[in-house]
């Protein structure tokens, strides 16, 4: 299990310079976990979430195990109208699909090229931006 709460340092600005953001143990329900930040609130949340399915055996296959964690704020969003203000989530995901068996260290390698993705403004702006592929 996780720790009851998770403090990220967060690359706000993508300027290497951090700031601690903690998410606390909100509900925990069969194989996900909920956290909420700091700034959590009823009427604009922003959580971060934890989901496992466990492996199963196929064969000689020792089968795969997924994790993924998912993180999503509320932001207001202008409507098409220009007038109407909407509340919507923004959401962003991470998920692994790893085979029982892999190394620790191809798993590191796996997580370092996400990182250095997610990290790379060059590249991750125009994806998210104009859905540039």
């Amino acid at each position: 299990m996780q720790d009851n709460v998770i403090t990220l340092a967060v690359d706000v600005l993508n300027d290497d310079t951090t700031e601690d953001l903690d998410y606390e143990r909100f509900d925990v329900y069969q194989n996900r976990t909920v956290y909420t930040s700091e700034n959590h609130v009823l009427t604009a949340k922003d959580t971060m979430t934890f989901y496992r399915t466990f492996p199963k055996v196929n064969g000689n296959f020792p089968g795969t195990a997924k994790t993924a964690v998912k993180f999503s704020t509320d932001k207001v969003i202008d409507g098409v109208d220009g007038v109407a203000a909407l509340t919507t989530a923004l959401i962003g995901e991470v998920s692994f699909s790893v085979p029982v068996g892999v190394s620790a260290a191809d798993q590191l390698i796996l997580r370092q090229r996400i990182i250095a993705l997610l990290d790379d403004d060059s590249i991750m702006e125009p994806l998210m931006n104009s859905q540039s592929i």
